[in-house]
């Protein structure tokens, strides 16, 4: 009678530790972006606007265009090469930060 070894399954378990250094969160409140200190090349970043008006994160130098609806969640994933990428919200020209990918 075959039976199944549960430690062997165990052993094979995904790791969850590369996805979670591969994520960062980007936040816009009162008309101002908080970013990471750095984010990974290829990360996924979340960006969370508290804000009641529609933001977006659009990159200078192209490559990156996201709109954030009021009180919205989105997602973009970071450039995959290193570097500094100066972004503003086209809707709010007073609004600009930059992306450190490294």
């Amino acid at each position: 009678m075959p039976s199944e070894t549960p430690s062997s399954k165990a052993a094979e378990s995904p790791s969850s530790s590369a996805s979670d250094a591969a994520s960062a969160v980007i936040t816009i409140t009162d008309f101002k972006f908080k970013v990471p200190a750095s984010v990974a090349p290829g990360a996924t970043i979340t960006i969370k606007n508290g804000d009641s008006q529609a933001h977006t994160v659009t990159s200078k130098s192209g490559g990156f265009d996201v709109k954030i609806d009021p009180n919205g969640t989105a997602t973009m994933k970071a450039p995959d090469k290193a570097g500094s990428f100066d972004f503003v919200c086209t809707f709010h020209a007073d609004m600009s930060s930059t992306l450190v990918v490294k």
